[in-house]
């Protein structure tokens, strides 16, 4: 599993988020997509990495503007040590 955090302008409310994050769900394959506009990020969980050029085409319409993406393994975190 991979967690992939964008740094997003023009995020300014929780419509905005709403925004970004739909966008993502309906053209990236993700488990999991979060938003903050207070930080001005957003957090895809996902099987496969995704391709910055694809992320930058899917948040072009919205009106937000990608500025940076990493993506870094994920491992989600184990209880009581199993």
């Amino acid at each position: 599993m991979y967690k992939t955090t964008l740094t997003i302008d023009g995020m300014a409310c929780g419509m905005c988020e709403a925004h970004v994050c739909d966008a993502i769900r309906q053209n990236i394959p993700v488990k999991k997509v979060t938003a903050s506009h207070k930080r001005g990020t957003a957090e895809i969980l996902s099987e496969n990495p995704p391709e910055e050029e694809t992320v930058r085409r899917v948040m072009e319409p919205t009106g937000y503007r990608l500025l940076d993406m990493k993506t870094e393994l994920f491992e989600k975190k184990r209880l009581f040590g199993r």
